[in-house]
């Protein structure tokens, strides 16, 4: 355990930290697998519908650190694409 104040106070911010990247990183997953469900269940209206919601929670989680760039935009290129596909489609 550290004995030191500066130490002491970094691990409490670090544990802080951990809980709110845990908590945005589940609430990012959360939100992708709520619109990828309605993707399979071939519900169009509703994927176009959620789809901002999602995309705003990936540029979010970006914006804090909790995603990289490049994987937030591998997540909003897929998910677009297939939206767009299904409502194509129906």
């Amino acid at each position: 355990m550290a004995r030191i104040k500066s130490a002491v106070k970094n691990i409490r911010k670090s544990r802080k930290r951990r809980d709110i990247n845990r908590a945005r990183r589940s609430a990012l997953r959360s939100q992708i697998k709520k619109l990828r469900r309605l993707l399979d269940k071939k519900n169009g209206a509703e994927a176009k519908k959620a789809l901002p919601a999602a995309l705003s929670t990936i540029d979010r989680a970006v914006s804090k650190g909790v995603l990289h760039r490049n994987a937030a935009a591998r997540h909003k290129s897929r998910l677009s694409r297939h939206v767009a596909a299904l409502h194509k489609a129906s």
